[in-house]
């Protein structure tokens, strides 16, 4: 049909200039930078996923969509280091305008040029990275109180004239005074910061120098090998970074390290007088069915009210609101109370898995700020590399199966990292390029040989395999629309249920008639193979 097809060739048009052809590029793209395998990822079903895989899949979509605005609001919980540093590259390459609400700092500083800061129920907007921004937002507020002080002693000033004339010989003065004084607009003060918690982490005991040691420890789940022949030691007073891909291990190297699960191999323990505080991740310590009262009265059965009511204002709670269920409480509600409780331990060892998903830069601070006068040992999971950067004094960090022990800080360790990666990309380029020139010489000398119908058997091959991964591909297609027509809500009688009906069996038709035509291209290519 001529119209049909001139119809066609208008629409073809269009979908190649609004990027038709580039989208599925720019989705394995993004899987692959977001961690997914993007072959495997066309038939992985999101059931199989876990809760931050599933995270991250969201995240792809709304990077893939072709879109001139792009709102992200945390985009970092669920993504290792390695996948951020993607991710601030990916969105410097995008050439869309972003939005984006963090706690990360580092991330902030790296990606955007803009802050809005919102506080007090107003918003300021400052221009530049994060850095930049504390130091701007640092000069208004001392440029703003110089003013509000210069203000205050004028009006002070003034009200003493008008006190010590206003009945005397320059009472009409001092009344003109009074009226001028009255139509001044008055400053307020800066708005408030959001109250940030105020914490204190102490140790009861100082315990033994050698808080943890682990000898040749080998770490599964299931039949999969986390980590083999591991050993390490951690002293007092260290603070270490536990860094590694998402799906390393590293809450489950915590939980082997504490005891809380048996190793595979080899054998950790902690040391003599080390006593442990655990923060988890999933926040799985908190007795959810609780009161926030409650969870502290238990930690502290002696303590009053009044005392209870203290410490939790401490952390952001007054009035009614600490008798409120922890199972109803936001995310950082939740960790504000799971680090109240931690401050009660007194442990002399810290193991802070990633503390800072749930909370504000403001309490982010002042966790930086216990950690650094805290006497114990800190162990920190976690993707903040500002957190990082501020805190760790050693570094383990999972290389394969193994754990490289790196005695320095995770600034030293971010250099000496990508030294490392240099080096193995250098390496890896010299052995690519000393492979070109092997296979160069081999065709040489394959085109001095015979080798033309080795040759010839490798394309067909290569044709053949081709189109069976199309007819592999197409049959599983067919097979899902199939089971979706099979559904029995889509027959319920409404109108939508029966267009989209309607819609999936033209697909269902569509998917058939191109599964011939594979059928039959990979026939010819099976023969053409061997013939070859």
């Amino acid at each position: 049909d001529e119209a049909l097809m001139d119809r066609y060739g208008r629409l073809q048009e269009k979908f190649m200039h609004e990027g038709g052809y580039d989208f599925p590029a720019r989705v394995d793209k993004v899987l692959q930078g977001l961690g997914f395998d993007a072959v495997v990822a066309r038939t992985q079903a999101l059931s199989g996923l876990s809760g931050g895989e599933r995270g991250r899949v969201g995240l792809a979509g709304q990077l893939a969509a072709p879109a001139e605005l792009l709102l992200l609001d945390e985009p970092t919980n669920h993504l290792d280091l390695e996948t951020t540093r993607w991710l601030q590259t990916y969105l410097g390459e995008l050439g869309e305008t972003v939005i984006v609400i963090s706690h990360d700092r580092a991330f902030l500083d790296e990606t955007v040029n803009h802050v809005l800061h919102v506080t007090g129920g107003t918003t300021h907007a400052y221009t530049g990275g994060y850095s930049s921004f504390v130091s701007q937002r640092e000069e208004r507020m001392l440029t703003f109180q110089r003013q509000l002080d210069k203000q205050q002693k004028f009006i002070a000033k003034e009200e003493e004239y008008i006190r010590r004339h206003l009945a005397g010989v320059n009472s009409s003065q001092a009344k003109g005074r009074r009226s001028k004084l009255g139509r001044l607009p008055r400053l307020s003060p800066p708005p408030g910061e959001s109250d940030a918690m105020t914490l204190r982490l102490e140790i009861g005991d100082r315990g033994g120098d050698r808080v943890l040691h682990a000898e040749k420890l080998r770490v599964t789940v299931g039949d999969r090998v986390l980590l083999d022949d591991v050993t390490l030691t951690a002293m007092r007073t260290d603070v270490i970074a536990l860094v590694g891909p998402n799906g390393a291990g590293k809450s489950t190297l915590i939980a082997t390290l504490l005891g809380a699960r048996a190793a595979e191999a080899g054998v950790a323990t902690v040391g003599g007088s080390v006593h442990a505080a655990w923060y988890r991740q999933d926040l799985g310590q908190l007795p959810l069915e609780k009161s926030i009262f409650d969870a502290i009265q238990d930690a502290r059965p002696l303590w009053g009210r009044g005392h209870i009511q203290n410490h939790l204002g401490a952390f952001g709670f007054s009035g009614d609101s600490v008798m409120r269920t922890i199972s109803t409480l936001s995310g950082g509600e939740r960790a504000r109370v799971a680090l109240a409780l931690i401050m009660l331990q007194k442990a002399n060892l810290l193991v802070l898995d990633e503390p800072t998903n749930h909370l504000d830069v403001e309490s982010i601070e002042a966790l930086e700020d216990a950690i650094e006068s805290y006497e114990g040992t800190v162990i920190l999971v976690s993707h903040d590399r500002a957190f990082l950067r501020e805190l760790s004094t050693r570094v383990w960090a999972f290389d394969g199966l193994r754990l490289r022990d790196f005695d320095g800080s995770f600034v030293d360790w971010e250099v000496a990292e990508a030294e490392r990666r240099a080096r193995l990309a250098s390496d890896s380029a010299t052995a690519a390029q000393g492979r070109r020139a092997q296979e160069k010489a081999n065709a040489q000398k394959s085109r001095n040989g015979d080798d033309r119908e080795l040759h010839a058997r490798r394309t067909a091959k290569k044709a053949a395999d081709d189109a069976e991964r199309e007819v592999l591909r197409l049959e599983a297609r067919v097979t899902q629309v199939q089971r979706s027509l099979e559904d029995g809500d889509l027959y319920d009688g409404s109108p939508d249920k029966a267009r989209e009906a309607g819609r999936l069996e033209k697909e269902l038709l569509a998917a058939q008639r191109l599964l011939d035509d594979a059928m039959t291209s990979w026939a010819e290519r099976t023969t053409a193979l061997e013939r070859a």
